[in-house]
């Protein structure tokens, strides 16, 4: 893959937030962590866990730890993927809380990229309070959950028109508005 081939995968990528009710696949939930391994973590510690939740009670509550957002508990399957501080601070100190969330952050972020490859459509990344998913999802006590990515198998890429939009607009870090130009796939 070239880098105007890359760039293209990366543009095409969408989120959905409605779900069919057939769960993906062991193999894809397989492919999709293996994906995440090769995310480069601080020190190689991996400093993340994902949790996979099928229970539709343990989804409900997920959706309430996801400030009440009613889609997370529609999809059959649920990645929660949380900063393993513990892990992290063993070797950095305090300041392994912070490289902790950043190797979630990027762990996820490969998650998300490995379903895109699959032709499947995640949905965007739902936050978490961290006290109702601890309890909701069984995370280790070792662990803060920060997101969760909800997935199915019955929405395909095809369904979708997916990637950004020509004329979207976005706010940068300096607050001024700049307009993105992505073509529409």
């Amino acid at each position: 893959m070239d880098s105007s081939e890359f760039l293209g995968f990366l543009t095409s990528r969408s989120s959905v937030r409605e779900y069919g009710s057939t769960p993906i696949t062991e193999d894809e939930i397989g492919y999709i962590l293996s994906c995440a391994r090769t995310a480069p973590s601080a020190g190689n510690l991996e400093a993340w866990d994902a949790i996979i939740v099928t229970d539709e009670d343990v989804r409900l509550q997920l959706a309430d730890a996801a400030f009440g957002q009613e889609h997370v508990g529609c999809a059959p399957v649920i990645f929660v993927v949380c900063a393993n501080y513990v892990r992290s601070m063993s070797r950095y100190g305090e300041r392994g809380i912070l490289y902790a969330v950043q190797d979630a952050t990027i762990a996820g972020t490969y998650m998300m990229l490995a379903i895109h490859a699959r032709d499947l459509l995640p949905a965007g990344r739902a936050h978490l309070t961290r006290i109702t998913c601890g309890q909701s999802s069984n995370c280790p006590s070792t662990s803060a959950p920060l997101y969760c990515l909800q997935q199915d198998m019955d929405i395909r890429r095809q369904n979708s028109p997916g990637g950004c939009r020509k004329g979207s607009m976005f706010t940068g870090k300096n607050g001024k508005r700049r307009i993105i130009q992505c073509p529409i796939t």
